[in-house]
């Protein structure tokens, strides 16, 4: 295993930690929900197909997290941007996301931020279930699959 030390901040990362930590506790307590972005695309998804955005909450949360990277490259460049894989690997990838969001009930954020922050144990297993997942798929790109 190859650590690159010039890419290692842990500053900025304990920073940007904070920060997530910080807005999922205000939007918990403010709001009284989860801030598991699978629930958030789908409320605000439901309340456009009734006809309205009655869910301004969800709306605004989506719109926050849009301009977040305009409102980054105010302080600084955003990083460089490097994909190993062609579009009909990322819209599979995609696919393959969006299945394992809807069969654990919900995404990263949601189980891994708040659920494990609840002590939530279904958050432990889901969390578990995708890093092992992550795991298995990166090593069978990387060591079994031949030119890759």
């Amino acid at each position: 295993m190859h650590i690159d030390w010039n890419a290692f901040t842990p500053w900025t990362s304990l920073t940007g930690g904070l920060m997530i930590g910080l807005a999922t506790a205000l939007f918990v307590l403010g709001v009284g929900r989860i801030a598991g972005i699978a629930g958030i695309v789908a409320g605000a998804l439901q309340s456009l197909r009734r006809g309205g955005t009655d869910n301004a909450v969800a709306w605004a949360f989506l719109v926050g997290l849009a301009l977040a990277p305009w409102a980054w490259r105010l302080a600084a460049p955003l990083p460089a941007i490097r994909l190993d894989v062609g579009v009909p690997g990322l819209i599979g990838a995609g696919l393959l996301v969006g299945f394992g969001v809807r069969l654990g009930n919900g995404c990263t954020s949601g189980h891994g931020v708040c659920g494990l922050s609840r002590l939530s144990l279904r958050s432990l297993v889901n969390v578990l279930a995708f890093m092992g997942a992550g795991a298995a798929t990166l090593f069978m790109l990387r060591h079994l699959i031949p030119g890759q």
